[in-house]
């Protein structure tokens, strides 16, 4: 027995003094694992998070993304009327707004642009620049961030007695995009919007109307996605006179085409007409199917980096 009670006190104290020693070296294998991952994180090159959407709107409005410096685009935006104007009207497809625009990428930041639409004969031109760009690596950057700002000139004729100078037909509209690219699928947008329209008709209304869009795309195939986009109408009169616009689509790649086909409760396709402007009520059949069709053109060729 006594032999028995020094053998186990014996292991006792070598298995004490193993634990002893191994406890210290595995503390520094994980210290120097962790100190491996520290300097591969600050090893790791900045890259920029590019492709956050496909085209430079995502339905109604814009996205944060520029096209390449001297790349030229034709956009051609199509609404027909309202789905629920009946079989005589061939649900909507006698009837069509239309705009066309014409973008160009000044550098790979800035972009400007020009349209004509025919919804009350308006020309609009903008300026887009991103000015913060999602990255990746040892200090990544969360989210990429474009300011836009439009002017839009109604140039329609009326028979009233109103003051309907130039100065008093001209709308405002500045934006800033706000975007994540999650993962290769989705990508998320925030819009946060200020219009200033110089003529307001009713009694009541506001010149500035401040609204808060959001939207995001999520990829199903390499070559199509679905998009959706809602606007939330924050000026009192008028979120309670006018509807906030919603819009749910889908874009197709093919080549140097992106088609881009969608349902949506308003036919207006600047940000003066689908924000501030809505009339149509989503549950009520008010919805007008549309299109975009835009095509990248290359008008200058970007410099090589040797």
């Amino acid at each position: 027995m006594n032999q028995l009670i020094t053998f186990l006190t014996r292991a006792s104290l070598l298995s004490l003094l193993l634990g002893g020693l191994a406890t210290p070296a595995a503390r520094a294998q994980t210290d120097l694992l962790g100190q491996l991952e520290q300097d591969t994180k600050k090893d790791a090159p900045t890259q920029v998070v590019d492709a956050t959407f496909k085209a430079t709107r995502l339905i109604n409005g814009h996205t944060v993304q520029t096209p390449g410096e001297g790349t030229m685009v034709f956009l051609i935006s199509h609404r027909f009327g309202a789905i629920n104007s009946g079989a005589y009207n061939f649900f909507g497809l006698d009837a069509a707004s239309l705009r066309l625009g014409f973008e160009y990428a000044v550098s790979n930041r800035l972009e400007i642009g020009i349209g004509r639409s025919n919804i009350d004969k308006t020309y609009d031109g903008f300026l887009k620049y991103k000015a913060i760009q999602q990255t990746t690596g040892a200090h990544p950057v969360p989210v990429s961030v474009t300011l836009f700002t439009s002017a839009a000139i109604v140039t329609q004729k009326y028979s009233d007695d109103i003051d309907r100078t130039l100065g008093r037909r001209t709308a405002y509209t500045y934006q800033a995009l706000i975007a994540r690219k999650f993962n290769s699928d989705l990508s998320l947008q925030l819009m946060p919007t200020l219009i200033h329209r110089n003529l307001v008709l009713n009694e009541g209304e506001k010149n500035d109307v401040y609204a808060l869009g959001g939207g995001g795309r999520y990829k199903l195939t390499k070559r199509f996605s679905l998009n959706a986009e809602y606007y939330a109408l924050l000026t009192s009169y008028t979120a309670q006179n006018y509807q906030n616009a919603v819009a749910l689509g889908v874009d197709i790649e093919t080549g140097g085409h992106i088609f881009q086909l969608h349902v949506t409760n308003s036919p207006g396709m600047i940000e003066k007409q689908f924000i501030t402007e809505t009339t149509g009520k989503v549950f009520n059949g008010d919805l007008f199917f549309g299109f975009n069709i835009s095509r990248n053109f290359t008008v200058k060729q970007r410099a090589r980096k040797i």
